[in-house]
């Protein structure tokens, strides 16, 4: 028997109590802990206020408990039954039990080795990457960036990548990324119908990715625009064909391995004003002639080929390169190079970035998140091999294949592509059922083309034995004698020297690629690790201290939800695996959806949006499918308010829908007689609804019931835009407020890292009557009986990172995920309280109260002190905060959200930054400061600002006011590594010659 002696005990008891945190846990009256409680438990770490904290803000906004407080912030005719969201609807897992059962999931995925190809590999992800950047903090849970001062090491990184991807294709510019391939191709669809004076047909190759067909089928319908599919080596040189096409699109390689000769169709496309789009293979690229030099207009793909894990479909980032003559209509962000104050080159985003929030309903794409952490890995793998390594690999995986097809020759097998391939075959055989299911024996995977026919594609992973092990399966399937590595190595040339390519000579590239310095330096290891920390140095992230961005959720991205992404079981899967290899994954994709429909109060999900975005535009395409199939495929007016954000419209009008604008009052609340007066005079063609809630402005408004019954006696759909779910979880949910459909920012409310700039997650949850609708693919059943087409290449997005949500949401349980909420609104409640003497709060309900996020308004010091919001923004760098969202929803203003991550200390410190601010606006007013010379004009302040001689600091204040204004930055300091860049100044270079320039000055 195991026995503590009571002294021993009493010992340890004592010590316990001592603990800080447990002490103010027992003086407020909690239970004492159990010592058969869990100690990892999630919630305690991912919520930052303990109960002491919690008290003390309560006790400050005047409460003596969180319900009357919740009670006072959310509305009560809006709250659901707490039961849909509870311990008992979700039960919690501590962390070692979390990653156990993800464990458990993971090895329940059965990894073959995947020779399906059609655009997924299995990329081999150089360590020194792995580590560094995808399991690096430092890296993942980076904001977008905006602010360029606290961002210049991602923005070098993604120059990289525009470089990489510019040199690769031979095109004059590139952008730092899309979301796949599939919607990369849509996007060229549409530029080609923008350019060419809106003609109303495109014409797709038949050997096009059937996953992008099929995304391209859905965009088509939203602008109206005819697709034709058929062989572009023969109809496009038609002129009668030609002349009537916006443009077109071609796969190169195809999806069945052939390399064609496409430089006529560009001659002939051009003739008639006509763009070519090319979908490409950046490993290819190294060995064929890039589509730039003969004739292409466009260029895309993915590019997780260069060191990013196929993860069962995603995140990939996507790649788009344009002639010169498309920049301006090009999509998704693009880097540049602009200067700082002090003349010194720096990186910023260009104008692109926002398209769709300046634009709004005139923008022709809604893209808000890319792909900027898998641009930075892809970017970082061109960089660590450089072109010599990147033409050696392309050159084994093209020899590995030219064996492949010798071999399968001899054994009897027909080669259709023969002649004509980089690293894809299509074989014939009399049986392609058996021929899989003997594959399947020996652990392989081939593609799955038709009865006579299968695919095989070599990659980067796939060694020696692999190649003996596949070609023997093969012999198996024929009842031929097995090969060995030694008989193959015997009968094959095995040197670059002799080595020659298997497609035509005048389609081999000629050009150099990746000819900087940069991409011939860091091919050591040590050199690689010192390059991605030198970068990582000059980045605010979520490592340094809170981010503070209104409607953009930054809250902690917890390691143990980060750690199943890289188990092989869920990163290494391809994601046309047979489901019967896939049952872990489904089996968490199921969880998901079932907690994300208790969480929003939804019957079904569809996780296959990756962005935000994605998820609005997949909305409203559910609804326009729901109208047309009751015969009213008329209903086309989406009435959206002036305050939403700029993606509503954009998606609104890629779903083939009139933009009608609803006003705002100047409460900030919606105008409900507008509302009712545009709602009842298109009630013949209303199509929708859309409405963030709580709103933009940051408050639940008392009429949103009262909205979506308007909208539904006049017979719409209310689509609720879920960008500020953290609001509502177990308090309220979209359902109940009156919504249909609704998309979740899953790198928002449920915790996946906003990388950079991306991944995101947009899925979507629908009332049961659109639930037939949700959307489809072509390669794994996903939908309902009237679907939609694919809206991403993956049928579910980007899988591997839903892990994390599934984590997040299964930590925490349904009483953690809400307790998250109310943490969520007390936090920026107090905020708001301690801000309210210094700054005003533009918009409060009726008891005083904000929601997660407070506005506040900062145009009154325009007037007083000739001071704008990038002022405020620029001197908060100094205090080592990231700046909250800027300019929006209103121009003058700062939308602040804190989460339920942050402690009481930490919002204290981010107030005490904002009011030592005031002061010193206080000192410009007064004129103790100049109006154009003062520490918030010239902020922020690098070392290499503060570090200026004597006679070169030519400032009416001293250095130690400019960078250590309040005590807590003398040990915890971040310093921007720029000084102030102009964010309407930008140098229109082309992206490679950005490269060389600032390299010769940083």
């Amino acid at each position: 028997m195991f026995v503590i002696r009571q002294s021993a005990f009493g010992t340890l008891h004592r010590a316990l109590r001592r603990s800080p945190r447990l002490s103010r846990l027992l003086a407020t009256g909690a239970k004492e802990p159990s010592l058969f409680d869990s100690l990892d438990t999630f919630a305690r770490r991912h919520i930052g206020p303990d109960k002491y904290e919690v008290d003390k803000m309560l006790d400050v906004l005047g409460y003596t408990c969180m319900e009357g407080f919740v009670n006072d912030a959310v509305p009560s005719h809006i709250r659901a039954n707490p039961a849909n969201v509870s311990d008992r609807s979700i039960p919690p897992l501590s962390e070692l039990e979390l990653l156990h059962r993800a464990g458990e999931l993971a090895a329940q995925n059965k990894v073959f080795k995947s020779y399906i190809g059609m655009g997924y590999h299995a990329a081999v992800v150089p360590p020194v990457i792995l580590r560094n950047i995808l399991e690096n903090p430092a890296w993942y849970t980076q904001y977008t960036p905006y602010q360029p001062e606290i961002s210049q090491g991602r923005l070098e990184s993604l120059v990289n990548f525009q470089t990489m991807v510019t040199s690769l294709t031979g095109l004059d510019i590139s952008n730092s990324s899309l979301l796949d391939e599939g919607t990369a191709a849509a996007e060229a669809m549409v530029m080609a119908y923008i350019s060419s004076g809106q003609k109303k047909t495109f014409f797709i190759d038949s050997h096009v990715l059937p996953q992008t067909i099929s995304v391209l089928r859905t965009r088509a319908k939203g602008f109206g625009i005819e697709l034709i599919q058929g062989d572009a080596t023969t109809e496009l040189l038609k002129d009668e064909v030609a002349s009537t096409v916006s443009g077109a699109l071609v796969q190169y390689p195809d999806v069945d391995g052939r390399i064609r000769h496409f430089a006529p169709i560009a001659e002939r496309l051009h003739k008639h004003n006509a763009l070519l789009a090319v979908a490409t293979d950046l490993l290819a690229l190294t060995l064929l002639k890039p589509p730039g030099e003969w004739g292409a207009d466009i260029a895309l793909g993915n590019s997780a080929r260069f060191g990013v894990p196929p993860g069962y479909g995603g995140p990939h980032a996507a790649f788009f390169s344009v002639t010169d003559r498309l920049k301006r209509k090009m999509p998704g962000r693009l880097v540049g190079l602009s200067k700082d104050a002090t003349g010194k080159p720096a990186y910023r985003l260009a104008l692109q970035t926002r398209e769709q929030h300046i634009r709004r309903e005139k923008a022709t794409s809604n893209i808000c998140t890319s792909q900027a952490l898998l641009a930075n890995m892809a970017a970082m793998y061109a960089v660590y091999h450089g072109a010599e390594g990147l033409k050696a690999i392309a050159s084994q995986v093209h020899f590995f294949t030219q064996v492949l097809a010798c071999q399968l020759e001899a054994l009897g097998y027909c080669i259709t592509n023969h002649g004509e391939f980089f690293d894809t075959l299509t074989i014939e055989t009399d049986d392609a059922a058996r021929l899989h299911q003997v594959a399947g024996d020996h652990l392989i995977n081939l593609r799955r083309i038709d009865g006579r026919h299968v695919g095989v594609t070599i990659d980067e992973s796939v060694t020696p034995d692999d190649l003996v092990s596949l070609i023997n399966a093969f012999a198996l399937n024929v009842s031929k004698p097995q090969v060995t590595l030694p008989y193959i190595l015997s009968t094959h040339a095995t040197s670059f020297a002799e080595f020659s390519p298997s497609f035509p000579s005048s389609l081999a590239r000629t050009s150099e690629f990746l000819e900087h310095q940069l991409f011939n330096t860091h091919h050591s290891e040590t050199e690689m690790l010192r390059y991605i920390h030198h970068l990582q140095s000059k980045d605010l992230s979520l490592v340094h201290g809170m981010i503070p961005l209104g409607s953009c959720t930054m809250k902690l991205n917890a390691t143990a939800t980060m750690i199943p992404v890289t188990y092989p079981g869920f990163s290494k899967l391809h994601p046309f695996a047979p489901i019967e290899q896939a049952k872990g994954y489904h089996t968490l994709i199921k969880e998901l959806e079932s907690d994300l429909c208790k969480i929003t109060g939804f019957h079904s999900c569809s996780l296959q949006p990756n962005s935000g975005a994605a998820g609005e535009y997949a909305g409203l395409s559910v609804i326009r499918a729901y109208h047309a199939s009751r015969g009213e495929s008329h209903r086309d007016v989406c009435l959206i308010p002036v305050s939403a954000h700029g993606t509503n419209p954009a998606s609104a009008v890629m779903a083939g829908l009139k933009v009608v604008p609803i006003k705002s009052l100047p409460d900030g609340g919606l105008d409900h007689a507008d509302l009712k007066f545009k709602a009842e005079k298109h009630k013949d063609n209303l199509a929708a609804f859309m409405i963030t809630y709580p709103s933009t402005f940051g408050v639940f408004e008392d009429g949103v019931k009262k909205a979506c019954d308007i909208i539904h006696a006049n017979g719409g759909q209310v689509y609720l835009d879920g960008a500020n779910l953290n609001a509502q979880i177990g308090l309220t949910d979209p359902a109940v407020c009156g919504g249909d459909v609704c998309h979740l920012n899953l790198h928002k409310t449920f915790a996946i890292p906003h990388g950079g700039g991306g991944p995101g997650m947009g899925p979507i949850c629908v009332a049961e009557h659109l639930a037939p609708f949700l959307p489809s693919h072509p390669i794994v059943e996903t939908g309902g009986p009237q679907s939609i087409d694919a809206v991403s290449s993956a049928p579910f997005g980007s899988a591997s990172i839903l892990v994390i949500s599934w984590a997040y949401i299964k930590m925490l349980g349904g009483k953690g995920v809400s307790n998250a909420t109310r943490l969520a609104l007390l936090n920026a409640n107090y905020i708001a309280h301690r801000l309210g003497d210094h700054y005003t709060i533009r918009y409060k309900n009726s008891m005083g109260r904000v929601a997660h996020e407070l506005l506040v308004d900062l145009g009154e010091f325009e007037k007083s002190a000739g001071l704008k919001v990038p002022d405020f923004a620029k001197r908060l760098q100094d205090y080592g905060f990231h700046p909250p969202t800027c300019s929006w929803p209103i121009t003058t203003a700062m939308l602040i959200e804190p989460t339920e991550s942050e402690t009481k200390e930490e919002l204290d410190r981010f107030c005490d930054a904002m009011i030592q601010i005031r002061r010193e606006v206080d000192d410009i007013a007064s004129g103790k400061q100049p109006r154009d010379n003062n520490l918030l004009k010239n902020a922020p302040h690098p070392i290499s600002v503060v570090t200026q001689s004597e006679k070169d600091w030519n400032r009416p204040y001293d250095r130690e006011t400019a960078v250590y204004p309040l005590p807590y930055l003398r040990t915890r300091k971040f310093w921007p590594s720029v000084a102030r860049i102009d964010d309407g100044r930008f140098f229109p270079l082309h992206v490679r010659n950005a490269l060389q320039f600032t390299h010769l000055f940083l």
